[in-house]
């Protein structure tokens, strides 16, 4: 089965693939909001029949949330070839505030910008199209040979902008028909907008809420100020003692577990030339914060942090008004990398506090979550093949990455199937995802599907040569 005629059917059909993206982002499958579960289920029923208008078997699978969709090829070329699933979700957030939008986010268009074509909607880089990236990768191997060249499963959510609450009794119970060689996660981007990337560390997180209570009510600060205990006071105090003048985070044992990426992946980040005075110039800044013995990228995607993401206390309102409040808080989060023991952490967090605490003083904590780090194995032999395939398609040394963020699916995969997921998209840092005009450039519409053909063809060359080999 030969890839060259593939690409070029995907270059013919690039503007009815298109139009089909188009037709999926018209939907408003907004998972947050009630008023659109009809919506949901109506993108459900849409994936289900693409699914089969290319020859896969398809199903939506009701949950107590919203439909997961599933679909698997059962005839295919090459049955020693690997089985690939992939991942994908069809909902969305909410498409607030509508006034700042160019147009209906649910009406969505192709445009002309000073960077080139655009797909503009709600979804269209997160995640449907990307999601229709693959699917239409598919499409053209199924129309062009009649059959996919290795067992192909599909497994779309619909809740993965309201927390997934769904997925994980779902893929427990169905563990067995979820199960395959390859794992692929379709919700990333591209490094720095040019280079195709892989994702192969994800930093996980604790997020807590610490509330301290000092007197039973405000006081008057002319009366009681510089005898009563100011909650507002002990928070400061307290938070100032997570970090040093370096940046190293001071909770017991916060760096335990943690190690230094490999030299070689250290001299992979390099290669990629990040700028950090550009990086910060976006949003007003110049000169990095953190641990100041690392790079700008360790910093951003394979060093723990411990960050306050806010604080509340007093009177806040208009004017002024002269009180000591009778509590303060602040919420914490703490990204974690590979190694650390989200449990711990918090316990530390906790412990920390206690510590710092005075007398007549007391202490309440809130539990927002926690998720441990995902690292994916990158020796792994399909990481290096898909990014060599990857880097035939974009024309320049695919990399592999790390995320600041987290993607819980991931972990899910690694935890209840066995299987360390490949996290490959093509978004663009401005794509503004979440946010009014979300976009998705052509070219990476395009280009992800050229891509996704690709991967397919060398996993399935590679494993059939290994195959061969044995024999």
């Amino acid at each position: 089965m030969s890839l060259a005629p593939v690409l070029a059917r995907i270059d013919a059909d690039l503007e009815n693939a298109t139009q089909r993206l188009l037709e999926l982002l018209r939907i408003p499958s907004i998972s947050t909001d009630p008023a659109f579960d009809t919506a949901c289920e109506t993108a459900a029923d849409w994936l289900v029949d693409q699914l089969r208008a290319i020859g896969a078997e398809a199903q939506k699978h009701q949950t107590p949330g919203k439909p997961i969709v599933m679909g698997s090829f059962t005839g295919y070329a090459h049955p020693d070839a690997p089985h690939i699933l992939f991942y994908g979700h069809y909902d969305v957030q909410p498409a607030d505030p509508l006034d700042l939008w160019y147009h209906d986010p649910f009406e969505p268009a192709v445009e002309q910008t000073a960077q080139g074509r655009v797909i503009r909607g709600r979804g269209s880089s997160d995640d449907k199209g990307q999601l229709m990236t693959f699917v239409e990768a598919c499409r053209a191997w199924k129309n062009e040979h009649g059959q996919v060249p290795c067992k192909i499963s599909f497994f779309f959510e619909g809740e993965e902008e309201s927390g997934s609450p769904s997925l994980v009794p779902f893929m427990e119970t169905h563990k067995e028909a979820l199960k395959a060689d390859v794992v692929l996660i379709c919700d990333t981007g591209l490094f720095d907008d040019r280079v195709p990337a892989i994702v192969t560390m994800l930093r996980g997180m604790v997020s807590e809420e610490v509330v301290i209570r000092a007197a039973d009510r405000d006081l008057h600060s002319g009366l009681y100020g510089g005898m009563a205990r100011n909650p507002l006071h002990v928070l400061s105090e307290i938070l100032a003692t997570l970090h040093d003048g370096n940046g190293r985070v001071l909770l017991p044992g916060f760096y335990d577990g943690v190690r230094d990426i490999p030299p070689q992946l250290s001299a992979q980040w390099q290669s990629l030339n990040f700028s950090h005075q550009s990086f910060l110039g976006e949003v007003g800044l110049r000169l990095p914060a953190g641990e100041t013995a690392y790079s700008p990228l360790e910093h951003i995607w394979a060093r723990p942090t411990c960050e306050i993401n806010g604080v509340c206390g007093g009177y806040t309102g208009e004017g002024f008004k002269t009180v000591l409040p009778s509590q303060a808080s602040a919420k914490i989060s703490c990204r974690l990398v590979e190694g650390q023991d989200p449990e711990k952490i918090r316990a530390a967090l906790r412990e920390h506090v206690c510590a710092h605490l005075p007398a007549d003083c007391t202490v309440e904590f809130t539990s927002f979550g926690a998720s441990p780090a995902v690292v994916m194995p990158s020796a792994a032999p399909q990481f290096e093949i898909a990014r060599a395939a990857l880097s035939a398609e974009w024309e320049q040394e695919a990399a592999f990455t790390g995320c600041g963020g987290s993607i819980p699916v991931a972990g899910h995969f690694q935890d209840i199937i066995g299987v360390s997921p490949m996290l490959i998209g093509f978004a663009k840092d401005n794509d503004q995802i979440h946010s009014p005009n979300e976009k998705y450039d052509l070219q990476s519409f395009h280009k992800g599907i050229r891509s996704w053909a690709r991967i397919i063809e060398a996993l399935s060359v590679d494993k059939r040569s290994r195959q061969m080999a044995k024999k």
